[in-house]
């Protein structure tokens, strides 16, 4: 199934992409597509139902993050070899783990807002797992079986925030509008692997990264393990799991992002996102 949410912000409505790419509303079935909605038994409800039978949603108008009511927002750095090397690190032995605030969640077509003192803007599309079961301490055959699905995420940082201003990347990863999820949460048993899937990112029409997972150091079901090691983990959860190399900052010179930029962003099977840079008020 492809999930999703339309509507204004802070309203949105759950709803469901059909085979002929149709939005389905699901609001007489669930309440919003969140934790609640995304368990196993949740999921199995949902694919239940006919999708020919839900109301049609002839103009769904903005697309709202994929998921509703996130609790932990976490990332994974430094996961693909190639981008380590682009930005002079190296892979590091176990998973690098930040977390960036759940306000930063938005639509996959929002607005970038670029915040007060920004210099050094950046993209770095990524594969994020959507958790839908409660795992802690889990291997990782229970790690793959708690996981909900799949979404694309754009981890907008603000690098001189991540990285000179000292202490955690945390700063620079967390401001308003620094994590476009959607346009679908897609369920793993449709998705099938995730290992091998193409992944691109183009600024003002140029293509800046052209990658795929299958480069990708630590896959999805070891870090949703490993990370239950650390913190129990809750339906609704959601784990970024690192950028391939074509980052701003990997640039010779660098290059970052200016007002009025537009990025556009996807991967195989998960759906395209699409924003515009914009300054902070």
């Amino acid at each position: 199934m492809k999930l999703m949410r339309f509507g204004p912000a802070g309203s949105e409505r759950p709803g469901l992409l059909d085979k002929e790419g149709n939005v389905r509303d699901l609001s007489g079935h669930v309440a919003d597509i969140n934790g609640a909605a995304i368990t196993p038994a949740g999921l199995e409800a949902l694919r239940a139902l006919d999708p020919g039978t839900l109301p049609l949603v002839a103009e769904p108008g903005r697309i709202g993050p994929c998921v509703g009511g996130v609790g932990k927002f976490l990332c994974i750095g430094l996961n693909y070899s190639d981008h380590a090397a682009e930005t002079g690190a190296t892979v590091p032995p176990e998973p690098v783990l930040f977390a960036k605030a759940t306000s930063a969640i938005c639509g996959p077509n929002d607005n970038v807002i670029r915040p007060r003192g920004s210099t050094k803007l950046d993209w770095e599309v990524e594969l994020a797992v959507v958790i839908g079961d409660h795992l802690s301490y889990a291997d990782e055959a229970t790690a793959a079986r708690g996981i909900a699905g799949f979404c694309v995420c754009n981890d907008v940082s603000e690098r001189e925030f991540q990285i000179e201003r000292h202490g955690t990347w945390d700063k620079g990863k967390g401001c308003d509008t620094f994590g476009p999820i959607g346009p679908w949460l897609v369920t793993a048993d449709e998705l099938g692997s995730a290992e091998d899937l193409h992944m691109w990112l183009t600024v003002i029409g140029l293509v800046q990264q052209n990658g795929s997972t299958k480069t990708m150091v630590y896959k999805p079901a070891f870090l949703v393990s490993y990370v239950s090691q650390f913190m129990s983990l809750q339906p609704g959860d959601i784990i970024s799991t690192g950028t391939p190399p074509g980052v701003g900052m990997g640039q010779n010179p660098p290059v970052y992002l200016q007002p009025g930029d537009v990025i556009e962003l996807g991967i195989a099977g998960l759906g395209t996102q699409r924003q515009t840079v914009i300054d902070s008020r």
